[in-house]
């Protein structure tokens, strides 16, 4: 899925400190969870040489809000819901937030606790420092299934989270929730007392087919496609994702679902490609061709051409179905001047 500007850039945890007492917090923090920096006032002492140093805790925190996963805030509840205020925009793309106070008597999950992580994140400080954790979320407090939770969990992109509200409410008072998932994977997930009945309250709707959600559904897309693409040399990357795009619209099928694209390994060089996965953020994977002649007979449309300039007689369509561990090819070799693109659909019951 392409980041947005909205979008976390690092998969780190920010520890922030305004006081002695919070620094000396920041420190043990950042000694207990991976991956974190700790921020501290201009004018504090012992903090580590590694610390980032700020005189405007409003300024920095704009500048830095959206380049960590998380923020462990040590200072006082109001210091911190002013300082992130504007910068909030959706908790399906907000950075978790916890909030400390400067005796570390609390860890308090204040921002993004499900999709964030901030709950997560809140007990880890908690442990660290010996703290109570608080989490006042109403699926946590009741002992509850959270939608959004565990569609994180599940690796599911969430498409319409305006409806996330109205489906965990369902599931924490017990009222009807519709599911609709084809490949299975939200069963024994759901409590079978919420299990679909035609006056459901809420509806979740997990597919990477785009048609058929009804309206106000809560829409998931599974990490459920993989996309082969064969070349020729130098193709630029414009037509290789015009035509990896229409291909998915054509089928019907979400690009959010795709998981990862594949090619041959003669093609690891290959810019348009590398191009195409950043753009996207997909990871690239290659096969020899003795892995493509081990599925060769599966093919639907081999190529001549293929055969006599490469030795294989499928790119596209071969890796597709290599890609998919075990799936099926739903989509045979469409194709461009220069490209070709197969879709295949992994298979989550094997």
């Amino acid at each position: 899925m392409m980041q947005t500007s909205n979008t976390v850039s690092e998969n780190k945890i920010a520890v922030w400190a305004i006081t002695p007492n919070g620094a000396a917090l920041a420190v043990r923090i950042a000694a207990a969870i991976p991956n974190a920096d700790v921020h501290g006032g201009g004018r504090l002492d012992r903090l580590p040489e590694s610390a980032v140093r700020f005189e405007s805790l409003t300024e920095a925190v704009a500048a830095r809000f959206r380049r960590y996963s998380g923020h462990v805030f040590i200072m006082a509840t109001g210091i911190v819901v002013r300082t992130v205020a504007g910068l909030i925009v959706h908790k399906s793309e907000d950075p978790a937030v916890v909030v400390v106070d400067d005796r570390g008597t609390f860890a308090i999950s204040l921002l993004s606790g499900h999709i964030g992580g901030a709950n997560r994140l809140a007990l880890q400080v908690a442990a660290a420092i010996g703290a109570q954790p608080v989490v006042t979320t109403a699926t946590d407090v009741n002992g509850a299934v959270a939608i959004d939770l565990l569609a994180a969990e599940l690796g599911l992109t969430i498409e319409t989270p305006a409806a996330i509200k109205t489906v965990n409410m369902a599931l924490l008072i017990g009222s009807p929730l519709e599911v609709h998932d084809p490949l299975g994977l939200l069963a024994g997930r759901v409590p079978a007392a919420a299990a679909g009945t035609r006056a459901a309250a809420a509806r979740v709707w997990v597919d990477d087919r785009m048609a058929g959600a009804p309206p106000g559904a809560l829409v998931l897309r599974p990490r459920s496609l993989v996309a082969g693409i064969g070349c020729n040399r130098n193709t630029d990357v414009a037509e290789i994702r015009d035509l990896l795009l229409g291909t998915l619209q054509a089928a019907g099928l979400a690009a959010a679902s795709l998981v990862r694209l594949a090619s041959i390994d003669l093609k690891q060089d290959e810019p348009g490609l590398a191009a195409l996965a950043r753009e996207l953020g997909l990871p690239l994977q290659f096969f020899s061709r003795e892995a493509i002649g081990g599925v060769e007979a599966a093919v639907p449309t081999p190529s001549a051409v293929v055969a006599k300039h490469i030795g294989v007689n499928s790119v596209c369509e071969a890796t597709a179905i290599l890609a998919s561990r075990g799936g099926s090819l739903i989509v045979p070799k469409r194709s461009s001047r220069n490209a070709t693109v197969a879709v295949a659909r992994i298979n989550f019951t094997s």
